[in-house]
């Protein structure tokens, strides 16, 4: 894949060697938006509403996948990849869920410095080519209400809302956020 700025990305299946590198990638972000979540008895509803000053979240390490096959049960995966230097540039971790024919997107990274390059996008379409492979139905994901960033990016790659948890990240660092859940047919 050729980028607007001529950087060559290469893509592959995790290794064991990778897990290193995934762990240590800086999957923060900053917002100046992030969206408002009202949910009633018949629903929810979004508006995307400024913040000032800009937010930034980091996430803890250790909620990352291992780097590998997702523990060699043959139901999930790790795609990686590569800048020009070599440097991890992003990596998407998925697992498959036969009763429902649902790919989940467990966690998706792309490195600051390769961001709006088409990483995250090139490496969900890795996604969607072994949710092809596997038969899923669907890829779903779940993201933080105040990531306005990635829920861009998802909207963009095809992925509508189709859920919320309120009470998802009650009694962890992320309290106060609510979980979105996002859906895609499986091209």
């Amino acid at each position: 894949m050729t980028t607007a700025d001529y950087t060559t990305y290469r893509y592959r299946t995790a290794v064991p060697e990778d897990a290193d590198a995934i762990e240590a990638l800086d999957g923060s972000f900053t917002t100046r938006t992030v969206f408002r979540v009202t949910a009633g008895d018949d629903g929810f509803a979004l508006r995307e509403v400024a913040v000032d000053p800009p937010l930034t979240k980091a996430f803890p390490g250790g909620e990352s996948d291992d780097g590998g096959d997702g523990g060699g049960d043959g139901e999930s995966r790790t795609f990686v990849a590569h800048g020009a230097a070599g440097d991890l540039a992003g990596f998407v971790t998925v697992s498959y869920s036969g009763w429902n024919r649902r790919l989940v997107v467990e966690d998706v990274e792309v490195a600051p410095e390769h961001r709006g390059r088409g990483v995250g996008r090139a490496l969900m379409g890795l996604a969607a080519e072994y949710a092809r492979e596997r038969g899923a139905g669907h890829l779903w994901l779940e993201v933080t209400n105040i990531n306005a960033p990635a829920i861009h990016a998802y909207r963009r790659m095809g992925f509508a809302f189709c859920g919320l948890d309120t009470a998802l990240y009650d009694g962890t660092p992320s309290a106060g956020e609510q979980a979105l859940y996002m859906s895609k047919p499986c091209p």
